[in-house]
């Protein structure tokens, strides 16, 4: 069964609650006079609150003994002398992970419908944050909340969009979204790997979305496209989304250098997570690095549609 179909029908018994006055019954606490975009913007994307249920309490073993093929995508991070790698056989059934990197909260988050992974530091104005999802998007990418204001945050940006912390903006971490292949060739032995708290619980390996990064049109989604590039071409930016480079031309050129002074270089051998039934049988849609002065920086590879609805005047260069 493809994609749309699995979220058309997931979608189906969503809609009639899918209305400002269940939305006060699914989240009491959240404070819905404060707002910083149209409520109408936001769509239900069909399961209900935590029907796409984050890990709050991540079970790792070390990278050295977990077999995964080399090519599977991950997301890599490097905190506090800590790797970890969250692969996305994983991310893509539960989008959030509620983790701590040697005492740094993070909360580790992938958008399937956008390819937009984003690694948040949870800590804000001297409380730590606690992470869900709402059951909603906005421009097809996942809304968030938090659990202690049940305030509503935009995965993409990082920012509250409705609640108590609206206008609020989460640290970015830099990670790379990379091949498994390449996360243990950087990583120490310390290194450690995200796996199923119940192995049995999802289908993980397989990807619910088959086929959606060669759609015609990204789900759900109601904003103007971009122009000149197909809506679900990948597009590589940084988190001040003032320009993006098409993957494509990153992969010709394999190594361009942004406006601001950020290298991106690329290298074959990364599966896309979003195009065959199987993650692993995935195109190859390879690997960017991001840096500045030789050291990693945030940034961001995600639909070309997603990138022009959160920065709809920036330029995207192919």
């Amino acid at each position: 069964m493809g994609y749309l179909l699995v979220l058309m029908l997931l979608a189906l018994p969503a809609q009639a609650a899918d209305a400002p006055g269940a939305w006060k019954r699914e989240f009491p606490k959240a404070d819905f006079s404060k707002t910083s975009i149209d409520i109408g913007e936001i769509v239900s994307g069909g399961p209900p609150r935590d029907g796409i249920p984050p890990i709050d309490a991540p079970s790792f073993v070390p990278a050295r003994d977990y077999v995964l093929p080399d090519s599977e995508p991950v997301v890599g991070v490097h905190l506090n002398g800590q790797f970890r790698a969250y692969p996305l056989r994983v991310m893509t059934w539960h989008e959030i992970v509620n983790d701590d990197i040697k005492g740094t909260p993070v909360a580790v988050t992938f958008c399937p419908l956008c390819n937009a992974a984003i690694v948040f530091d949870r800590r804000l104005e001297g409380r730590v944050l606690d992470f869900g999802t709402t059951g909603k998007l906005r421009n097809s990418d996942l809304v968030m909340y938090d659990r202690q204001t049940e305030s509503f945050w935009q995965q993409a940006t990082g920012t509250a969009i409705i609640g108590a912390l609206t206008g609020k903006e989460l640290h970015i971490i830099p990670a790379r979204l990379e091949s498994w292949k390449n996360f243990k060739a950087r990583a120490d032995a310390g290194a450690l790997v995200l796996v199923p708290n119940n192995a049995s619980a999802r289908r993980y390996g397989q990807n619910p979305y088959a086929g959606y990064d060669n759609a015609a049109l990204p789900f759900l989604y109601r904003g103007d496209m971009p122009k000149n590039i197909a809506p679900l071409a990948r597009v590589v930016s940084t988190p001040g989304r003032h320009e993006a480079y098409s993957l494509e031309k990153i992969r010709k050129d394999k190594r361009v250098v942004a406006d601001d002074g950020t290298i991106f270089t690329w290298s074959a051998g990364q599966n896309s997570a979003l195009n065959r039934k199987i993650i692993a049988k995935g195109k190859d849609v390879g690997n960017v690095v991001a840096t500045v002065d030789g050291h990693d920086v945030a940034y961001f590879i995600e639909f070309a549609f997603v990138f022009h609805a959160f920065s709809p005047d920036a330029p995207i260069h192919r």
